[in-house]
Formats: C-alpha cells, sequence, structure tokens
C-alpha cells in the first residue's frame, strides 16, 4: 500500500503539532503564536480518523481474527505507554513547575499542580486503559490525572475492542453505524456524565476512518455522507469540532492526488514513524525541561522560553526516537511474523 505511506506524513505533522501545543502555553510565545496551536483537541480527532482507516486495514491483516489482532496492538501500544506513564508519574511527584512560571497561566489546562489524592485508584485506572470509561463523578478527570495524552489512547483502545470484536465485514455500514452512535450520544443529555476520551464522543472521527478504508477499496458512497454528517454533528459540541471531518476530506484527497506526494517527504515520514512514543512523550518531557529551567530563569520569561522551547523539543524528539527504535520497533517485527493470510479484498492502490 505504497499510497498510504502519505498518511506517515499527516501523522507526523499532527503529532508535532500537538508537541507544540502543549510547549508553548509554558513559555511567553506571542498570544498569535499561540492561538495558532491551541486546536490541539481538533488534532487528536484527526489521529482518531487516522485510526479507523488503519485499524480497519490491521484487522484485515490478521485475517479478521480478534485475538491475534488485539494481542498485536497490545505488544506494540503498551510497553511504550508504560515507560511513558511511569516517568510522567515520576514527574509529578517532583512539584508544581508553573510555580516559577507566572506568565504561564493558560498552561494549567495542560499541566497538572500535583499528583491526585487518592492516587492508586487513578494508577489502576490508567494501567487497565478505563480511564476513558470511568464517569466524572466516580473518578473526576481520570482521563487526565497522570499523563494528559494518554486520555486518547484509552478511547482508541475502546475501539479496538469494538471493531475487533464485532469484526465488520462491510466497512461502509459499520461507518454508517459508528457515526449514527455518534450523532445520538452529542443529541442526548448523557455527554457530561463522561469524559472526552469516552468512545461514543470520538466516534463520528471513528467513522470518517471506516469509511475511509471502504473508499480506498472502491465503495465510494460512504465517505461523503460521513464527511458531511460528521461536520453537523460537530457544529453540535462547537465550530472546531467542524473542522477535523473538513482536513480529513483533503487528507484523503491527498491520497490520489499529486501533490499529496509532499507528505512522503522523508523527514515528515520519519516523524509519523516516531507520532506515537512523540504524542505521549512530549507533555512529561516539557515538564521535565519546565522543572529545571523554571527555577533557574529567576522569573525572566524570555530568558525560560528562548532556553525551554528548543530544549523541550529536542527531548520530546529524541525521547521518541529512542522509545521507537528500542521498544516499537521489535514488536512491529515480531507481529509480522504473525500477519494471517488476508481474507477480505485488499486496498485498492
Amino acid at each position: 500500500m505504497g499510497r498510504l505511506k502519505r498518511l506517515d506524513g499527516v501523522r507526523g505533522i499532527l503529532a508535532v503539532y500537538v508537541m507544540l501545543g502543549h510547549a508553548l502555553p509554558l513559555t511567553s510565545a506571542p498570544a498569535v503564536a499561540q492561538a495558532l496551536v491551541r486546536h490541539g483537541e481538533a488534532a487528536v480527532d484527526l489521529f482518531f480518523a487516522l485510526s479507523g482507516l488503519v485499524i480497519a486495514v490491521s484487522l484485515e491483516r490478521f485475517g479478521g481474527y480478534f485475538w491475534p489482532f488485539i494481542t498485536a496492538r497490545a505488544r506494540r501500544l503498551l510497553p511504550v505507554y508504560f515507560l511513558v506513564l511511569a516517568a510522567s508519574i515520576a514527574l509529578g511527584s517532583c512539584g508544581d513547575p508553573l510555580r516559577a512560571l507566572p506568565w504561564a497561566g493558560a498552561a494549567r489546562d495542560i499541566v497538572s499542580p500535583a499528583l491526585p489524592a487518592p492516587l492508586w485508584p487513578h494508577i489502576i485506572a490508567h494501567i487497565t486503559l478505563l480511564h476513558g470509561v470511568i464517569p466524572q463523578a466516580v473518578l473526576p478527570y481520570a482521563y487526565v490525572t497522570l499523563l494528559g495524552p494518554a486520555w486518547s489512547l484509552s478511547t482508541e483502545w475502546q475501539f479496538y475492542l469494538l471493531i475487533g470484536l464485532i469484526a465488520p465485514r462491510r466497512l461502509g455500514r459499520f461507518a454508517v453505524i459508528v457515526l449514527a452512535l455518534g450523532a445520538v450520544w452529542h443529541l442526548l443529555p448523557f455527554g457530561p456524565l463522561f469524559s472526552r476520551a469516552f468512545l461514543l464522543d470520538a466516534a463520528p472521527y471513528f467513522a470518517l476512518g471506516l469509511a475511509s478504508a471502504a473508499w480506498l477499496r472502491g465503495q465510494r458512497r460512504t465517505l461523503l455522507p460521513c464527511l458531511i454528517g460528521a461536520c453537523v454533528i460537530g457544529l453540535l459540541a462547537g465550530p472546531e469540532k467542524a473542522l477535523p471531518p473538513l482536513i480529513w476530506g483533503g487528507v484523503m484527497l491527498a491520497q490520489a492526488k499529486p501533490w499529496g506526494a509532499l507528505l512522503e517527504h522523508r523527514a515528515l515520514t520519519y516523524l509519523g514513524a516516531i507520532s506515537y512514543p512523540l504524542y505521549l512523550v512530549n507533555e512529561p518531557a516539557a515538564r521535565a525541561v519546565a522543572l529545571v529551567l523554571g527555577p533557574a530563569a529567576h522569573g525572566n520569561a524570555l530568558l525560560f522560553s528562548v532556553c525551554f522551547l528548543p530544549l523541550s523539543l529536542a527531548l520530546s524528539l529524541a525521547l521518541a526516537a529512542g522509545l521507537h527504535h528500542a521498544v516499537e520497533l521489535p514488536s512491529i517485527r515480531q507481529n509480522k511474523k504473525n500477519l494471517f493470510p488476508v481474507i477480505a479484498p485488499p486496498l485498492r492502490q
């Protein structure tokens, strides 16, 4: 599937966008610059659409068998996740980096002041990846208490279980069902009971990915209605939520148009290859750098910002590359050995 390499470029762009969105609020960067990267949640919605497409293909590669599929996903995702989770918990016990950054009040939505108390329920929720399905009244803000970016991992894990257990043969029809579930969820007053990490909140974007997988197979009828439906559902939640479906339409066009070859640039595809550990590690890396540089800057916002931004970005990239090569790649190679013969029709090239 050579053409689908362009999705790696998209994944790399999104990971860098999220990384900048986590780092810039800690600096004294102009409000205009910070506004450009404040749509991190929209970027994650696009990650969900990517997951819908890629996971449909992945399940197909395992012959539609659930256990080999989910085992392969666990082998690839969980080692990196547990390592970053442990590091994030350790950093959370080191204090609040924003105490030394009086200019970074807007970053409080990203940087928690301390570990939650009691701690063990949150640790158990994160280890089991249930922090996205726990009602807010039971364990408030459990989806972001220990490792902020991990909320979307819980959402994706819910989707893996759903599609793995159902193993749909007709992706287009399944995409419409998932989209309808998302529409019902956004119309009914149940949303506030759960966090944004609950699967049905992200259902329209997963539906886009499923419809796109069907589109690449040559089933052309589903994608456009799903794009329109996801836009309408997004408008119910706010204008920003309608943005990902519009961007996703451009992403799918890029798979077939000559100008989409820009997404195959080596730098972008490598960023796409390390995007999963980069997405998870960038927030703890920024916190670690801020904990060290904040007191050393002695309240000098410009000095802190000039040093913090390149250091935090470089540390995030270095850690992500190390985790990818040392932990993620061996799992990927092992998974390739366990592939089943493809049963469903292959995606069109």
